[in-house]
């Protein structure tokens, strides 16, 4: 069998595990799976573990040991590092290699690479998983020896960076989807109780809403949810006459 081969079956079964549980619809579950397969398939890695851009900075997710999760929140600290690299500016592949941060490369992330040498590791790739959406992501694979990344290791990690881009693009979508149908129901139900308490039309119910959403400084659904809190306290014995906007 060829390279080739065995490299387009390793991405085959790869895209099988990660689809196969329905993974795609569970952000947390579709990135554990991506770290997983990508450290069981890349020739050389070690560990692995995803870091994601948040409002805070940059967070480690679903790392295989929990010296990845040190590694990558190092690299956040400092904003330095083969992940910071190749979310910030990842090359055409997406893949930064890093061939020994003991090194040659020790001079691209002189106060990362030292810390990463006297943890355990001398070898990285850092693949890019930006989706077009505002998270960055990046795949990060660690290797416990020097060089420990051939060609046909490094082309089957740019390859399925792109592999969990995709997948991961697909669970943001999922995640999205699920939000917003959650809003519409937490929507839904509060017209439903001001309808009923009220005698409203839908649409006056809904006017209401946003009345006291404008008022409140707080956004529709966030009213709606307050609306079902009281309704359930109400009923779980605390009376109260009307409704009355929350505070803001």
């Amino acid at each position: 069998m060829s390279t080739n081969e065995e490299l387009a079956i390793s991405l085959r079964r790869a895209a099988h595990t990660l689809t196969d549980t329905h993974s795609i619809r569970d952000l947390d579950q579709t990135l554990a799976e991506i770290v997983a397969a990508a450290v069981n398939t890349v020739g050389g890695a070690d560990a692995g573990g995803i870091s994601t851009t948040t409002e805070s900075g940059v967070s480690s997710r679903n790392p295989s040991t929990e010296t990845v999760t040190k590694l990558d929140g190092l690299q956040s600290e400092l904003r330095e590092g083969p992940c910071i690299s190749a979310m910030e500016n990842p090359p055409d592949d997406g893949a930064i290699v890093v061939v020994d941060l003991g090194g040659e490369d020790a001079a691209r992330w002189p106060r990362f690479a030292p810390q990463a040498v006297t943890a355990g590791f001398r070898a990285m790739i850092s693949l890019d998983l930006h989706t077009g959406r505002r998270m960055r992501s990046a795949l990060n694979l660690y290797a416990a020896e020097p060089d420990a990344f051939d060609d046909e290791a490094r082309l089957t990690a740019a390859l399925f960076g792109v592999q969990a881009a995709m997948l991961l693009y697909g669970s943001e979508q999922a995640a999205h989807l699920q939000r917003a149908v959650d809003s519409r129901d937490v929507i839904g139900q509060a017209k439903g109780i001001l309808i009923e308490r009220f005698h409203l039309t839908g649409d006056q119910a809904f006017q209401m809403l946003v009345r006291s959403s404008q008022d409140t400084n707080m956004k529709v659904v966030d009213v709606a949810q307050w609306l079902l809190e009281e309704a359930l306290a109400r009923n779980a014995g605390h009376d109260g006459d009307g409704w009355t906007a929350p505070a803001g």
